[in-house]
């Protein structure tokens, strides 16, 4: 298994990937088959990550992305110091220590990169991840009241931040 920056050459595999998620877990942001990104769009937003320096990190295995952690630097002067997180990862690869990976690797492009605060939202009942995001330094703000309808039901997310 291998973590990797993001190329131009995987937005097919990646774009793939992506719509596996969404139909394997309602902890994404996509309902199955909501997500109409083409494969040229898919190219163009590698692209605008790839001009911006987001950082955006692949799980390789052999040569299926199974896995990635995408990150969005804030635009504005007083939000440079800052990066938004999604991540997601397939259901054959979860409990295995994918995600504490890409967490660290994360860790130490922030450092390279000056960032002094991460932060991410996650669906409160998402233990799993909420733990995680503990276990790796990430502290609950807040909670983001019905923040989304998911199966006909309203999901509460907390907003979770990390200082370095």
């Amino acid at each position: 298994m291998k973590i990797r920056q993001i190329e131009a050459g995987d937005a097919e595999k990646f774009l793939r990937m992506l719509k596996k998620l969404d139909s394997e877990t309602e902890f994404m942001m996509y309902e199955p088959g909501e997500r109409r990104t083409t494969l040229e769009e898919q190219r163009e937003i590698i692209e605008r990550v790839q001009k911006n320096g987001d950082p955006v990190f692949l799980v390789e295995n052999e040569e299926e992305i199974v896995g990635f952690l995408g990150g969005r630097r804030g635009t504005f002067n007083r939000v440079k110091h800052t990066v938004y997180i999604a991540m997601g990862i397939v259901e054959g690869y979860r409990g295995q220590g994918i995600g504490r990976k890409l967490m660290e690797q994360l860790d130490r492009w922030n450092v390279e990169n000056d960032i002094s605060r991460s932060e991410l939202t996650v669906m409160c009942h998402n233990e799993r991840a909420v733990s995680l995001y503990e276990g790796m330094g990430y502290q609950i703000e807040g909670r983001r009241k019905k923040s989304l309808l998911v199966d006909g039901r309203f999901v509460d997310e907390y907003y979770m931040g990390k200082t370095y």
